[in-house]
């Protein structure tokens, strides 16, 4: 085997591990997404237990959120470091939804 054909499978590998980061940090944001909407939703209608509960069920493990309220509630959900080949990412995403009335209407 020549020095070069060592060096390109090198790149090579390390092309593949950080295609296969990329990947994980695609899927945590789509997660994060997920559960950041989920969560809105749910706490917009006054649900915070059920809203903890999508955000452990949907989030990545290790993920943490805020919720903000008033008129509109958003939720924001982080995890931080997003792959253990990308130490530095933070993986971060945000939803809104309007409040919903408590009560019924007459």
């Amino acid at each position: 085997m020549t020095i070069e054909a060592a060096v390109g499978l090198a790149v090579l590998a390390l092309v593949l591990a950080a295609c296969l980061a990329g990947i994980a940090c695609l899927l945590a944001q789509l997660r994060c997404a997920d559960a950041a909407r989920e969560a809105a939703r749910l706490a917009a209608r006054g649900d915070d237990s059920s809203a903890a509960q999508a955000v452990s069920a949907l989030a990545p493990s290790g993920a943490q959120w805020s919720v903000e309220s008033g008129e509109v509630v958003t939720v924001t959900v982080t995890v931080a470091p997003a792959g253990g080949l990308l130490p530095g990412v933070v993986i971060s995403a945000s939803a809104a939804a309007a409040r919903e009335a408590s009560g019924r209407p007459p």
